[in-house]
């Protein structure tokens, strides 16, 4: 299984459940790779895999591997644990954007908010930048909590499509310690045809 195709029949035009905020990794999967479904976003992968067992969403796309840290946990355990079917998986490439409230430049921030998983990507860079990571829920969401609190010194680790989406400034691209970053998704059903 190497890719995501279009179902044919009543799959098509549904629902897929990722984990995170609108903006986040999961959620940009979602949208280019299933653009005939409605993203739906969980605050946690629990939430994801359980709109999917009780029928909620058709499909749920959940990060399980990444080549710079390995498994992504505790979605990798979940999903083995679920009982349910992979339909197909997918390597994207991971690309982790610094991101501040307008105003604010590489001087002013001190922490780099983000998913711990995002974080163990760029723990080099975070180091050489001066920056104390913090942890959040999502890459997204952390986004969303910098851009709501407006303060200069906290930044969000997160794709670039969160800066849109939160109105932030790019502070700088390419994060990752690794140039061959990507993560393993997986697309699960709850149907084992």
């Amino acid at each position: 299984m190497d890719g995501v195709g279009k179902p044919s029949g009543d799959e098509a035009g549904g629902r897929c459940a990722y984990q995170g905020a609108p903006g986040a990794f999961s959620h940009e999967a979602c949208l280019d790779l299933r653009p005939w479904d409605e993203a739906v976003p969980y605050d946690s992968f629990e939430g994801a895999l359980d709109a999917l067992k009780t029928g909620e969403v058709g499909c749920a796309l959940i990060p399980v591997e990444n080549t710079t840290i390995g498994r992504v946990e505790p979605a990798a355990s979940l999903v083995e644990a679920a009982g349910l079917t992979v339909v197909s998986e997918v390597w994207r490439p991971i690309r982790l954007a610094l991101m501040a409230p307008p105003g604010a430049s590489l001087r002013s921030v001190k922490t780099a908010e983000s998913h711990p998983a995002a974080l163990r990507q760029c723990p080099e860079t975070l180091a050489a930048m001066g920056l104390t990571p913090v942890e959040a829920f999502d890459t997204a969401g952390a986004a969303r909590a910098v851009s709501e609190a407006g303060d200069l010194t906290r930044a969000a680790v997160a794709p670039t499509r969160a800066a849109e989406v939160y109105e932030l400034s790019i502070l700088r691209n390419d994060l990752q310690d690794s140039e061959d970053n990507r993560t393993r998704f997986v697309l699960l059903s709850a149907n084992p045809a």
